[in-house]
């Protein structure tokens, strides 16, 4: 299988309509509003003096929250599986930050309020949630900030795993596409500036963002990974956005700890060929974009997708448009049933049937609030059986949605 059916090109400008869905897809439940809208999550400091701190280097600034005593975590049973060969066992969820990273960028979601962002990393994490995959790209480095915010105040013990991505890198030109760089040197001093960043001193799993446009061979970018984590700066190493012939030059080197590609029920491409091997290999999954960024939500109509901002790198997509969306709104639907047999949401019964392909480890969801996360955290104990997963099948095939299987094999 060729890499392009996973590793999209970054867009070439704002006004690219070839824009790629990446890691985050914001859950909206119905009749939820485009734009951020202020949350009120539980167990929010009440008297916290909040101050904006100054820029640094390119990053965005970040609302800092005064020092109080650590918060509690009060975690539900979402049930945790080990990720491939590590030794982390991860909840069947996890949160992601790329619209955390705000819209000052060339691939944003739009506006965000970095209040919104960390609350809705707190609750995430308050609810059971015990990981978080972000990268230093996104926001040009503000995500990675304001994930360091958020967990500032959760007790070390009681702090998620944190995954970011390197590889992409940027410059003074903020609405540029990002540069695709694999070398040694651009590698350790992103590791570097995501450590610091992140105010940590390992990161838990660091993952190759893309494949390279520099001309760096997989051997030294994917060798520098492995000698990260060899050196205990990493615990973890893995790729995003590669295809079934990297894994295999990559694992010949030493073993991919992880796979993140993007994986929902309109997007099924790497069900062929990327999801058997990694699941014979014992290489952990992550997908991200299940809720194909929004669209299997229940939240999308054609008027939503024509009201979406210019800033949001989804109104240029042809997923959201025309009868590429009309395709996508049909598979929308066919999740209703399915959600209310269930009694979840329709974001839950989409993530939920990633989850349900023999090879996922776990799904990368994001969300701009707190209520956002209600919403699709139920399919972190969702399993969908095989009636759930023919019927979903049917309608996928029918529709023309997409590409890939519809059903597991």
């Amino acid at each position: 299988m060729q890499c392009q059916s996973v590793c999209p090109e970054l867009p070439k400008a704002r006004g690219d309509v070839h824009l790629p869905a990446d890691d985050s897809g914001v859950a909206m439940m119905p009749g939820a509003k485009v734009e951020p809208v202020v949350s009120a999550a539980p167990e929010q400091p009440r008297s916290a003096d909040v101050r904006t701190r100054p820029k640094r280097g390119t990053a965005s600034p970040v609302p800092v929250v005064e020092k109080e005593p650590a918060m509690s975590n009060t975690f539900q049973n979402l049930p945790t599986v080990r990720l491939g060969r590590t030794d982390m066992d991860v909840t069947r969820v996890g949160f992601g930050s790329w619209a955390v990273g705000g819209d000052d960028w060339a691939v944003g979601w739009g506006h965000q309020e970095d209040t919104d962002s960390i609350a809705a990393i707190r609750h995430a994490v308050r609810v059971g949630v015990n990981w978080i995959d972000t990268a230093a790209v996104y926001g040009l480095g503000h995500s990675e900030e304001v994930v360091a915010e958020a967990l500032a105040e959760i007790a070390p013990s009681e702090r998620p795993l944190v995954f970011t991505k390197c590889g992409l890198t940027w410059g003074e030109d903020r609405a540029a596409s990002p540069n695709r760089v694999g070398t040694a040197a651009s590698l350790r001093r992103e590791l570097e500036q995501s450590l610091q960043r992140l105010r940590i001193e390992r990161i838990d799993l660091y993952q190759m963002h893309r494949t390279p446009t520099d001309g760096t061979a997989l051997d030294e970018y994917w060798g520098t990974l492995l000698a990260m984590k060899r050196e205990g700066k990493v615990r973890a190493v893995g790729l995003s956005n590669h295809g079934m012939a990297q894994l295999d030059t990559a694992e010949r080197l030493g073993h991919v700890d992880t796979l993140q590609p993007p994986f929902s029920a309109i997007r099924r491409g790497v069900a062929t060929a990327e999801l058997p091997w990694c699941h014979e290999h014992g290489t952990g999954v992550i997908v991200y974009n299940p809720m194909q960024a929004g669209l299997l939500t229940g939240a999308f109509t054609a008027e939503r997708s024509a009201a979406l901002p210019k800033d949001d790198w989804r109104s240029r997509s042809p997923d959201f448009t025309g009868d590429g969306l009309a395709r996508n709104l049909q598979v929308a639907a066919a999740l209703r049933p399915v959600a209310e047999k269930h009694g979840v949401s329709q974001a839950a019964a989409s993530v939920a049937w990633t989850l349900a392909w023999p090879g996922v480890t776990g799904a990368i969801v994001g969300a701009r609030t707190a209520e956002q996360v209600d919403g699709w955290v139920a399919a972190g104990a969702l399993t969908l059986d095989a009636d759930d997963m023919a019927a979903l099948g049917q309608v996928i095939a029918a529709s023309g949605a997409g590409e890939g299987p519809a059903v597991p094999g």
